[in-house]
């Protein structure tokens, strides 16, 4: 029986951890925290924080699986072995199908704020050129996405904490406000902490879930990583504290600096609270910012869908020519699919924009259909625990990094994300991206029944 190819392990584990932070941080808290907040006001911090202990949750129980079982596509192999194969078969292409979404999706946001500085530059060309650099990068090495994940993300990092540390200052000190601190008067000023109800609350949980979406990259690059078992507890047992940190802080600063109801007239909230402290250069640095989590989410989205379609070739689920590495130990076949598969889902839009000047608010529609394939790796990971942990029970005795209160702390995350399915039907504006996804997934399933009779 032939051997399976396997990549090669050569990122460290600050990579790994930089991969999970810099693909969970990118466009939508830059530019689309505005959205989230219309729903609910100032208790969308509330938000951020109850969905991050879902993600907690998720996390803990990868990070317990990944430590006795690190491989390439984590959470695919789990569902297979730890529920069902149809399960696994069904994680592999929601992955590929969310991050082609995002993947042409940030590219167009690439071309988008080029065009800040340079108007005339037509997005047939920036956007082709951002495909072709990024491939070019994860073609080299994993090491190389590595180290270009890393770089990207530190900038975008650096980036938020500057904007808390001065937020802060403005809030309590009076730093740019003529030495008078604002106060948190805005959390509560204009129309209440919860300005959406509950109904609003609960809308505003299926964006907050959709901004931390792409966390789980860390259970895809366990299988490039070298000391996986040290790589996995050091990142998870970092990574959504600083998550948290980062969001909520950020999130903070921007409703207790500006009015909520005010943020829907003004663009990016980050660029007007540094405007709103004397930084004139603010909208040129958020805006290479944001240019960088583009890229960054680009980046991000050919490698995971790339590791899921190389991990489909190595199954037999598709050709096995999807299987192949080159000599840097690289799936190149996949990754100039999924490259292939960018361009051709920007030159889609392009095309649709040319014709219809209206069409911005479908391609909203098609990339909020990447919400629930999304959620299929989360729900997969909470599932596949409990059989994980009865068929482990030795491997469990001495494990240094379990799950807390477990079953409560699933029992929970499930819950969780069951009433954020239901009030993402509830509401017209998640609707149609709800029953698109579902229609995916069900298309998916169909296929591999037929396949496997």
């Amino acid at each position: 029986m032939a051997q399976k190819p396997e990549l090669k392990r050569e990122m460290t584990a600050t990579q790994m951890e930089m991969i999970g932070i810099g693909g969970s941080i990118g466009v939508g808290l830059f530019m689309g925290s505005a959205a989230t907040i219309k729903w609910t006001g100032p208790s969308v911090i509330l938000a951020y924080l109850l969905v991050g202990l879902v993600l907690f949750a998720v996390m803990r129980a990868l990070g317990e699986m990944i430590y006795v079982n690190p491989t390439t596509g984590s959470f695919a192999d789990y569902a297979s072995h730890y529920l069902h194969p149809i399960v696994g078969y069904l994680t592999e292409w929601s992955n590929i199908f969310q991050y082609l979404i995002v993947g042409m999706s940030e590219v167009i946001a690439i071309s988008q704020y080029l065009n800040y500085w340079w108007p005339t530059l037509p997005a047939w060309v920036s956007g082709p050129i951002a495909i072709i650099t990024l491939t070019l990068a994860n073609l080299t090495s994993a090491k190389t996405y590595g180290s270009l994940e890393f770089y990207l993300s530190i900038i975008k990092v650096v980036t938020i904490i500057f904007m808390i540390v001065v937020g802060l200052l403005v809030i309590f000190v009076g730093v740019g406000n003529h030495g008078r601190p604002l106060g948190l008067g805005n959390l509560w000023q204009h129309g209440g902490f919860f300005t959406g109800g509950i109904k609003g609350f609960m809308f505003s949980l299926a964006i907050v879930i959709g901004s931390y979406q792409a966390i789980e990259l860390l259970g895809i690059a366990a299988g490039e990583t070298a000391n996986p078992q040290v790589a996995i507890v050091k990142a998870v047992k970092s990574i959504v504290w600083r998550i948290l940190l980062f969001y909520v802080g950020a999130i903070f600063v921007i409703v207790t600096i500006y009015p909520w109801n005010q943020l829907a007239q003004v663009g990016s909230p980050f660029v007007e609270m540094f405007s709103r402290i004397g930084i004139s250069w603010a909208a040129g640095l958020i805006n290479f910012v944001v240019i960088t989590a583009a890229v960054s989410g680009a980046n991000s989205a050919i490698y995971s869908s790339s590791r899921m379609l190389f991990k489909l070739g190595s199954d037999h689920e598709v050709p096995g020519l999807f299987a192949r590495l080159s000599k840097r130990l690289v799936p190149n076949i996949a990754i100039l699919t999924i490259a292939t598969g960018i361009l051709a889902g920007l030159s889609l839009n392009l095309l649709l924009t040319a014709l219809n000047n209206h069409v911005d608010n479908l391609f909203v529609v098609v990339y909020s259909c990447s919400v629930l394939p999304g959620m299929v790796p989360w729900f997969v990971i909470l599932l596949a625990e409990w059989r994980f942990r009865r068929k482990n029970a030795a491997a469990l005795a001495h494990h240094p990094f379990k799950m807390p209160g477990f079953p409560f702390t699933t029992y929970f995350a499930v819950a969780m994300l069951l009433i954020i399915l239901v009030f993402m039907f509830i509401n017209p504006e998640t609707r149609i991206p709800v029953i698109i996804g579902s229609l995916f997934l069900s298309l998916i399933a169909i296929s591999y029944l037929i396949k496997h009779h």
